[in-house]
């Protein structure tokens, strides 16, 4: 399978965090109530999505990511929008394990300015530090080709 170039890579990544933020709105919006009633939090805290400012947004990143990944398969909703997968190079299939380690190697390829990122044009096998972290690729999804069913052969018994 051909090997899944930056640009998507790239735009699937910032797709997957508008999701990531849209869906931490809906939960906080829906868990504050509940939060604030048994005490855990006052009428007054903010909850911010905010990846640089708190714990709870670095954890439902990683929440996120692990999930969405596990349980699409090696796609996220980003992947699966356009056309690429995450595949494991040691496994038939990617294992949850794999998806949280892989989606905590993304802090690690934002260490140092990005530069875990910037490997995807160094590295042969166009592998960033969270790919190699988690040991997998990115490939582009082949497409389904719609085929048209064989007909049975005709019996003559």
């Amino acid at each position: 399978m051909p090997l899944a170039p930056f640009g998507r890579r790239a735009a699937a990544f910032l797709i997957d965090l508008g999701f990531t933020a849209a869906l931490f709105a809906l939960v906080a919006t829906l868990l504050a109530p509940l939060l604030i009633r048994y005490g855990y939090i006052n009428e007054s805290d903010e909850i911010v999505f905010a990846l640089n400012l708190n714990w709870y947004s670095l954890a439902w990143t990683v929440f996120y990511f692990g999930m969405t990944t596990y349980l699409g398969r090696g796609r996220t909703p980003g992947k699966a929008i356009l056309g690429i997968r995450v595949v494991s190079l040691v496994h038939r299939r990617i294992s949850l394990w794999h998806s949280v380690e892989r989606a905590l190697g993304y802090a690690a390829s934002l260490l140092e300015f990005g530069f875990g990122f910037v490997q995807f044009f160094i590295h042969p096998n166009r592998r960033t530090v969270h790919d190699r972290i988690a040991e997998t690729i990115v490939v582009i999804e082949p497409r389904k080709q719609h085929r048209q069913p064989i007909p049975a052969p005709d019996r003559k018994d």
